[in-house]
């Protein structure tokens, strides 16, 4: 009996952890491969694929990311191949269960829950007697005389974690392991009651063998893994075992990077310090939900969540400079209305962290929000992602404004195109973080881009074009209460420098009026090459001649004390900059960084 588990990741460079874990359990007794593709992938050729397998059994691993193109598949591969048991497991698929066997009627089988037991189970049945109704968490047809009938078995009991074979010894995924993230668990289960979430209806935490984890984390990284994600619910929860694994990923990371989910106000002091001192820069990732500062949200979903912790733990590790910090927000939970969304904002973007995700709630099968749904007046997408189109305090309208505060969060904060300049604006021009992404995605919108492509220079290009017209008294953007604040001149030249931060190697082009004649360019590229040691002893030291200087840098000239900005935030006009950008010049990798320099000069003598 051929057996093919398959999935539609959400990107190619996902891999599925599901299936490796059911083929781990079932591959001593069955002949089982693993085809994986994307959500972007066609229809027919993901048949295809699937047809020249030949499978008698073909098993997909379903969430809210994939269903409804998996289900197009289903559809198709059954009428090429009438007699194939089609499977159907992941937790889309293992709430409303009988709902899914009534719609699709093309699929035999549904696992519910923990599958590596039942999965084996139900392909014993399918090759031997077929007494279905023995395997414990499943669903099934049972034909009658006239009709067919869904039948739903009782629960299997949670597995021994310590049975379960290791997920991650396949040969065949070396190849591909420097290329791909790798997802890895140590636990399966979360302590909290989070309404909104899956997590919250498996009550307890169990755990890995330590010494089986620590060998498969060795195995992963020494056969090229570059990127582990561990997909634990809470990897902090018990101090003691995140130390020790903290402790072992530095000693034996090899440059690899991990990423966790950790619950921030949890996160011992002794842990924080030890990270501090003994984390590499760059090798750790940590995802910290917060989703809402609005206590009574928070007690609306049976979330505990203690904010001045919370900050500490954040800002000690931010201040260790050591790891990268993805903080999610949820907008359109219980009793949060625009306003007070708009709080929750601001109180995290305070926190500067490097990526701030901001999501919107998903009426999830199975949780306890979508059983009270009526309760809040929520309304929601009827298929996945069963996102929330409103509910009494949030009306549509609302959510169609913050969406617009994404769009421009996800293209400029996340993305770090120029963090010198958004900090400037959302710290002194604008009332709040909130409030500048809230008015630049609401004109990003009235123009119309968020219908078409951008390239850099288009995202700095309509940044400015905003900003001029808030100066220019633009009422369509509420200028009047700005205006006063804005100077244009300072912002022009931190994204003149953040620009030219983005550039590993010298820009070809720029999306400014370039207004240094070339008389004086010349001049500075001279003076510069014979006299280097006006800039610093470090310009100095790089011993460029003229025609290197031509090669390797960029001259641009800011109406301000650039290099005193940076220091201490103080805009000091009774100086300007000569900013003097070097591109690849004498640096390993692929990417080097450009170096900036900086000339500081008295406003009447801006030429050389």
């Amino acid at each position: 009996m051929k057996v093919v588990l398959s999935t539609l990741n959400a990107k190619f460079i996902h891999t599925s952890l599901a299936l490796r874990c059911l083929k781990a359990y079932s591959e001593h007794q069955f002949d089982i491969d693993i085809a994986e593709y994307t959500i972007k992938d066609p229809a027919m050729n993901i048949v295809s694929d699937l047809f020249s397998r030949n499978p008698d059994v073909v098993g997909f691993s379903c969430y809210i990311w994939n269903i409804e193109e998996t289900i197009t598949v289903v559809n198709m591969l059954r009428k090429i191949k009438p007699d194939i048991r089609i499977i159907l497991g992941g937790p889309e698929v293992s709430y409303d269960t009988e709902q899914w066997m009534e719609r699709l009627q093309d699929v035999d089988f549904i696992v519910m829950g923990e599958g590596e037991e039942t999965f084996h189970h139900l392909l014993t049945e399918i090759e031997g007697d077929g007494k279905f109704h023995m395997v414990f968490g499943l669903a099934y047809r049972k034909k009658r005389e006239d009709r067919s009938e869904i039948v739903i078995t009782p629960g299997r009991p949670k597995l021994n974690l310590n049975e379960l074979p290791s997920p991650h010894r396949f040969k065949e995924d070396i190849p591909h392991l420097a290329s791909r993230v790798v997802y890895f668990e140590t636990s399966r289960g979360c302590p909290f009651s989070c309404q909104f979430c899956l997590s919250s209806i498996e009550v307890g935490v169990r755990y890995f063998d330590m010494d089986r984890t620590k060998s498969d984390i060795l195995y992963l990284i020494e056969n090229g893994a570059k990127l582990i994600k561990f997909v634990d619910r809470t990897f902090n929860i018990k101090r003691d075992y995140a130390l020790e694994m903290f402790k072992f990923l530095i000693e034996n990371h090899q440059g690899c990077v991990f990423q966790f989910e950790i619950t921030a106000d949890i996160m011992r002091p002794e842990v924080l310090d030890y990270l501090a001192e003994h984390a590499p820069p760059g090798i750790f990732r940590f995802e910290i939900g917060v989703q809402s500062t609005n206590d009574p949200t928070n007690l609306a979903v049976q979330r505990r969540q203690n904010w001045s912790k919370l900050v500490r733990t954040v800002t000690k590790v931010k201040d260790s400079g050591k790891i990268d910090q993805h903080l999610d927000l949820i907008a359109g939970l219980p009793l949060e209305n625009y306003d007070t969304f708009r709080g929750t904002f601001n109180d995290v973007f305070e926190l500067r962290p490097e990526e701030l995700q901001l999501g919107f709630l998903k009426m999830l099968r199975g949780t306890g929000l979508r059983l009270d749904a009526e309760k809040w007046g929520y309304i929601y997408m009827d298929r996945a992602p069963y996102e929330m189109l409103g509910n009494d305090l949030m009306p549509f309208g609302d959510i169609v404004r913050i969406k617009r505060v994404e769009d421009v969060l996800e293209k400029y904060w996340n993305a770090h195109r120029m963090d010198h300049t958004l900090l400037y604006l959302v710290d002194r021009v604008f009332p709040s973080p909130f409030d500048f992404f809230q008015l630049f995605g609401d004109y990003w919108e009235q123009r119309g881009w968020q219908k078409i492509g951008h390239q850099l220079e288009d995202l700095f290009s309509r940044l400015w074009s905003f900003l001029t017209a808030i100066g220019k008294g633009d009422a369509a953007v509420l200028a009047d209460e700005y205006k006063d604040k804005l100077d244009l001149d300072a912002v022009l030249g931190l994204m003149k420098y953040d620009y030219f931060l983005n550039h590993n190697y010298k820009p070809r082009k720029i999306w400014w009026d370039f207004t240094m004649d070339k008389r004086e360019w010349t001049g500075w590229m001279k003076k510069l090459g014979e006299s280097p040691e006006i800039v610093s002893t470090s310009f100095a030291a790089l011993g460029l001649q003229e025609r290197e200087l031509h090669k390797h840098a960029v001259l641009e000239q800011i109406p301000f004390d650039l290099a005193a900005f940076l220091e201490t935030g103080e805009l000091r006009r009774d100086r300007h900059t000569l900013l003097v950008m070097i591109y690849a010049l004498g640096q390993e990798g692929s990417k080097p960084k450009p170096r900036p320099f900086m000339v500081a000069l008295e406003p009447a003598a801006v030429q050389p």
